[in-house]
């Protein structure tokens, strides 16, 4: 008779296979999950608390949870955006070297498209127009306040994006237009702490040219909002690439960057 080895359940496996679970409701589950405590994991799952904890960690490393540690501790839940995806794609193009330029030039190519798709959309009026409306006007206050300004055009970028009906090119490009916008707000910082930003004559144009392409977006004009999409961004991403187009992406820019005081872009 042949000799069977038991098979061994290690403990990593076991976490592995609790952190499956756990991943499997939070991405399954809305905004609001809230992850059991670890008396009530022990007790749902029939482990050890060590195995418990392993899985947590393991959700840590992945950004799916943070740690509280203290009298108030616990696991935060947080459910994957744009910006942690902007920084786990910002770790893949850092470790290749990819280029600022690069990623500008990659942007100029797809951004458009979403334009377009926002001229398309039969619901614009009501699902996108609004949005940009509303960032144009913030922005049109901003202008001589340097990164301020920035970042608050920016949020326009990020808002077409969100209007792509497309859930996966929405996905993939706004978490492209997230890596950017960390990188040329960084500059514009850079610059605002220098004395050095563009001027206001500058900031007003990129107003108007927004001004343009809500108008081709409102008038279902695909082509149009494309092209003025394409020449828009060619134009003011020239302030960055021209004097950093060797500079190499940095990951966590993004990871630092401000919550976004606009919707996500996965979830409109």
């Amino acid at each position: 008779m042949e000799n069977r080895r038991r098979s061994r359940v290690t403990p990593l496996r076991i976490a592995e296979s609790v952190a499956a679970t756990l991943r499997d409701r939070i991405l399954g589950s809305g905004p609001d999950y809230r992850l059991p405590t670890q008396d009530q994991l022990v007790d749902e799952f029939g482990v050890s608390y060590p195995s418990i904890r392993e899985a947590i960690r393991i959700l840590e490393t992945e950004g799916l949870v943070t740690v509280r540690r203290g009298n108030v501790g616990g696991a935060e839940v947080h459910r994957p955006d744009a910006a942690s995806a902007a920084y786990h794609l910002g770790l893949a193009l850092q470790g290749e070297r990819v280029t600022l330029g690069d990623l500008a030039t990659g942007l100029q190519m797809l951004e458009p498209l979403c334009a377009a798709e926002c001229a398309r959309r039969p619901d614009r009026h009501e699902t996108v127009v609004p949005g940009l409306r509303a960032n144009l006007d913030a922005t049109a206050g901003l202008i001589g306040t340097g990164a301020a300004f920035t970042h608050a055009a920016r949020r326009f970028h990020e808002l077409v994006v969100a209007g792509t009906p497309n859930i996966t090119i929405r996905a993939v490009v706004s978490t492209l237009v997230a890596l950017w916008s960390a990188q040329e707000e960084a500059w514009a910082e850079g610059l605002t702490s220098q004395d050095e930003y563009p001027s206001e004559v500058d900031a007003a144009a990129v107003v108007q040219t927004h001004q343009r392409l809500l108008k081709e977006i409102v008038a279902g004009r695909p082509a149009a909002a494309e092209r003025v999409a394409r020449a828009h961004l060619a134009a003011t991403q020239s302030y960055v690439v021209d004097r950093v187009d060797q500079g190499v992406v940095n990951a966590v820019l993004a990871k630092a960057r401000p919550p976004a005081t606009a919707p996500s872009p996965w979830r409109v």
